[in-house]
């Protein structure tokens, strides 16, 4: 009977630690799918949301700002990733914007002229992976409310450029704005008001963007077609605090195409901002096909600043980039350096300073002995014998 009695109790035990590693299964399982399902606001530039039960999500956010003091030019590149056929962003501007479909070829342009400079630095004596330690392989606010009365969202214009449909848009109730996103097929974050609330109790403008591309089967992927909008502005300015709504580490690269050498005032809740590049080029005298570049800055010569940086929480965005000219013109230019084992004739330097020491002590002693040798032997004085006594 104890025996039964012990069976029972262990195929109890069974069960239960059945149920419960089918539960902890099942848990995981719908971990997971939530993580798939939810959506992934990412871009630098605002918020980007997939339509549906999908996912995507911008890996880099490539810009280049041009100003000559009045204007302002955005050309915005996006690399995205996941499964979605479509999404939408919106892009606050200080002003009145216009929009048209970018010159993939200035991205190739400025990252041919800003590439760091590719340098060798010599070391002498040897590391961990040189012989003989690891074999011998080497090594604005806005300005202008609207009118009194204006409706709480006011269409400016909507065009289809490409693969997207643009909508140009001024709002004062971002409340407004979002219902009129939501019923116009632009599907964005819920917490879209209350991150636009900034730029609309400082007038601003929007471009909401919509990417529908025409094989609509087709997840959206790689380098998108970028845009570039165009509008007045007394400083230059580039859009970020949207993206406090990402979900995902943003990472940021901006060309600055002014008159000097350029710099964001703060790091606006990212890392710090690194200037890869920074230098006078003038389209018109450098040997790479720059005709995107000299059509965007009409052919005249202009300061380059290439900034880098950063978001790995996104949510600590704070505001937006505002460019100032940096307190000099100093070029710079990054340089990559290869470090390389100092050799001679395909020998290590190191070994042969070595030989050479050894070499030489040899020498040396052989030169010792050899004067030690010749040295002619005295003889030892004679012995002198006392005088008798008396």
């Amino acid at each position: 009977m104890r025996g039964a009695g012990r069976r029972r109790s262990a195929r109890a035990e069974g069960r239960a630690w059945l149920v419960r590693a089918l539960a902890l299964a099942l848990a995981l399982v719908s971990l997971q799918l939530g993580s798939l399902i939810s959506p992934a606001y990412a871009c630098g530039c605002g918020a980007m949301v997939p339509s549906g039960a999908t996912r995507v999500s911008v890996d880099r956010e490539t810009s280049v700002v041009d100003w000559d003091g009045r204007t302002e030019q955005i050309v915005m590149r996006l690399t995205v990733r996941g499964d979605a056929p479509e999404a939408a962003w919106v892009m606050p501007v200080p002003h009145r914007a216009s929009v048209e479909l970018g010159d993939p070829s200035l991205f190739s342009e400025l990252a041919a002229l800003t590439a760091p400079v590719q340098a060798t630095r010599h070391y002498f004596w040897p590391r961990s992976d040189d012989w003989p330690f690891a074999g011998s392989g080497s090594s604005a606010d806005g300005v202008g409310a609207p009118s009194a009365g204006a409706p709480p969202v006011r269409v400016v214009g909507r065009e289809r450029l490409g693969p997207f449909d643009v909508a140009r848009l001024a709002a004062t109730d971002p409340e407004a704005l979002q219902t009129w996103l939501a019923d116009n097929g632009f599907e964005l974050p819920d917490r879209l008001a209350t991150a636009l609330k900034p730029y609309a109790d400082r007038k601003w403008e929007y471009v909401a963007i919509r990417l529908a591309p025409k094989d609509g089967n087709s997840p959206l992927g790689g380098d998108l077609d970028p845009l570039r909008l165009r509008f007045a502005s007394d400083r230059p300015v580039y859009p970020m605090r949207l993206s406090k709504l990402a979900s995902t580490p943003q990472q940021l690269g901006l060309y600055v195409l002014a008159a000097h050498r350029m710099e964001p005032r703060g790091a606006i809740g990212g890392e710090a901002p690194q200037v890869t590049y920074a230098g006078r080029i003038d389209p018109g005298s450098v040997r790479e096909d720059t005709g995107a570049l000299a059509a965007m800055t009409g052919g005249e010569p202009v300061f380059v600043t290439a900034i880098e940086q950063s978001f790995p929480r996104p949510e600590r965005i704070d505001g937006d980039h505002e460019l100032r000219a940096a307190d000099t013109d100093n070029p710079y230019r990054t340089v990559v350096f290869t470090d390389r084992l100092l050799t001679a004739g395909g020998v290590p330097v190191w070994l042969l300073s070595l030989l050479g020491a050894a070499l030489s002590a040899a020498a040396a002693a052989l030169l010792v002995l050899r004067i030690r040798r010749r040295r002619p032997v005295v003889p030892p004085p004679p012995v002198m014998v006392p005088p008798p006594l008396g």
